[in-house]
């Protein structure tokens, strides 16, 4: 089968080589014509263990191939996924504009059936808007083309991403109708065989359960940090308390480890885009709203005991920070709390030296 994969982010690139890897003839497409040139030549814009070894494997073997033009592949595709960002806009809400584009795109340039799939994150809702772009453009050109629209969330933890992709959980898709659901149980047939879990489902809750499981990870994390803050004040150890209610099989052992706060670029995006949502529809989301406070005050953290430490005698220390990402084993920065930490120290004259195995050049375009 034949697929396109729009947007070679994160996502979209480490989705489309996997599934490239499955056997499907994949090729990846983004507007940025010095990214795509990279790829053609091997060099990947992300570091994520594994990826760059396989992308070229798969180049090699003419299953993934790169283009700057989706206009140029829709005729020899089933099946086009959309991979482009959503970021968080100033009110928290998802900008859906890169994703319409691409549905724009589609609908001023599709020929034949194709199924559309949507794998950014994104808020409940948008799969119709996609489904209504793509058909104004059909309206406008006069054509009478039959097409459909999935939902296809993604769940990669950046650092362990192909094996959460080739080994996963579950894969969750949302269709309404059996073209689109067959189309899908073919290109995840070989998920199927190896008894993966792939839970098909409506659209709605399709979009919804990638909100839901990063919300509930997210407050996981913020729950933890404020239980690891009272039991300092309270003369407990927080690390025999983990493990205390781990063991208990209702609540398990995963995302207890506290820190200083989550950071990367889905926790925090797809908690403010799910608070948005809420308060779009008159709901107030007041467990989210808490976890986000939390999170944002356990940013702090570190200063806070660095200051009380030295009573508040901080100016001229010198200090060195290792680790800048957000986790181990990338190098995105985005929301990381050490970004945090780093402006608070200079903002009270300290000397700061960082270090991060990965993520320096990325800290060099941000801190420098």
């Amino acid at each position: 089968m034949n697929i396109a994969i729009v947007g070679t982010g994160y996502v979209g690139l480490v989705s489309g080589t996997c599934f490239s890897e499955l056997g499907l003839n994949v090729v990846c497409v983004d507007v940025n014509e010095q990214k795509v040139e990279n790829l053609k030549k091997g060099i990947i814009p992300i570091y994520e263990p594994g990826l760059e070894r396989m992308v070229l494997r798969n180049m090699e073997s003419n299953r993934l191939s790169f283009s700057t033009s989706l206009e140029s592949v829709l005729d020899n595709v089933d099946v086009v996924f959309i991979a482009v960002g959503t970021p968080p806009g100033e009110n928290g809400s998802a900008d859906m504009r890169y994703v319409l584009d691409v549905a724009k795109t589609i609908g001023q340039n599709m020929n034949k059936y194709t199924l559309v799939v949507i794998k950014s994150t994104v808020p409940v809702g948008t799969a119709e808007r996609v489904r209504h772009s793509i058909q104004i453009e059909l309206d406008n050109r006069n054509k009478d083309i039959e097409f459909d629209v999935a939902s296809n969330p993604e769940f990669l933890k950046e650092g362990d991403a192909i094996d959460d992709f080739m080994k996963p959980d579950r894969v969750v898709v949302g269709v309404d109708s059996e073209r689109a659901k067959e189309l899908m149980t073919n290109i995840y047939r070989p998920m199927m065989l190896n008894n993966f879990r792939v839970i098909f489902m409506d659209i709605p809750s399709s979009e919804m359960t990638k909100y839901a499981s990063n919300a509930m990870l997210a407050t996981r994390i913020s729950f933890m940090n404020d239980i690891a803050n009272l039991c300092e004040l309270m003369g407990a150890d927080v690390n025999m308390v983990r493990k205390g209610i781990g063991s208990d099989s209702r609540i398990g052992n995963k995302f207890l480890y506290p820190g200083t706060g989550y950071g990367g670029s889905c926790f925090p995006k797809d908690v403010k885009a799910l608070i948005h949502t809420a308060e779009k529809n008159g709901y107030d989301m007041q467990v989210l709203k808490a976890v986000e406070q939390v999170n944002e005050k356990q940013k702090n953290i570190l200063f806070e005991k660095f200051n009380r430490y030295f009573s508040g005698d901080i100016e001229g220390k010198k200090v060195a920070i290792w680790g800048l990402s957000f986790k181990p084993e990338t190098d995105d920065m985005r929301e990381a709390p050490s970004l945090v930490l780093i402006n608070s120290l200079l903002d009270n004259g300290c000397e700061v030296t960082v270090y991060d195995p990965i993520a320096m050049e990325e800290a060099k375009k941000i801190l420098c």
